[in-house]
């Protein structure tokens, strides 16, 4: 079972599905990334439940809504996780309703979403299954960094180690790699004038 690492609903356990068709992000690579957003964002050293009190998060193949959930617990806001299976989403719900934490979940495929009308996030995750082909990914990066990103915003994408590495827009700068076994966390990003 997984747990909300730091933060306002910082120990609180996470509902988890019966089935295996989901792979949520292990409480170590969660703990890791949301440190290498608090180094990108200049919020090391401020309190967990404020450290990214300033900005936006969007999770994309959000699963269970955990990376969703740390984001809010450690101040994000407004926050909103997008996951296609619909049990799935509602579990993410039923994890946000006994959090209290303010999580939009969107029931909905991550291209039908970024399809919609744009709303623009610091931060955007991606946590594809590793099944998705790397230049889906790719396209889907593209999308958010042209309509969805802030002028000075951060993705994160997360991969098996052994997947060929995301190819950037050229607006995005490598920002950091980060491997943790079988899975790889690579973050860029988006340039005030880019």
């Amino acid at each position: 079972m997984s747990r909300i690492i730091a933060g306002s609903a910082g120990g609180h356990r996470l509902a988890t599905p019966s089935h295996s068709r989901t792979r949520p992000t292990s409480d170590l690579v969660r703990e890791s990334a949301f440190n290498l957003i608090a180094d990108w964002a200049g919020t090391v050293g401020e309190p967990a439940d404020a450290m990214l009190e300033r900005f936006s998060f969007l999770d994309l193949y959000g699963g269970t809504g955990a990376v969703a959930l740390e984001a809010a617990s450690r101040g994000a806001g407004p926050v909103v996780c997008v996951e296609k299976d619909r049990g799935t989403a509602a579990l993410a719900r039923g994890n946000a309703d006994a959090t209290g934490l303010p999580v939009q979940v969107v029931a909905q495929s991550v291209d039908a979403y970024l399809a919609g009308t744009p709303h623009t996030f610091d931060v955007v995750w991606f946590d594809p299954p590793y099944e998705v082909p790397t230049a889906v990914v790719e396209a889907q990066v593209a999308a958010v960094v042209d309509r969805w990103l802030a002028s000075d915003g951060l993705v994160i994408v997360e991969r098996s180690s052994r997947d060929t590495p995301p190819s950037w827009p050229i607006s995005l700068t490598d920002v950091r790699k980060r491997r943790y076994g079988e899975t790889t966390l690579y973050l860029a990003a988006k340039e005030d004038d880019a």
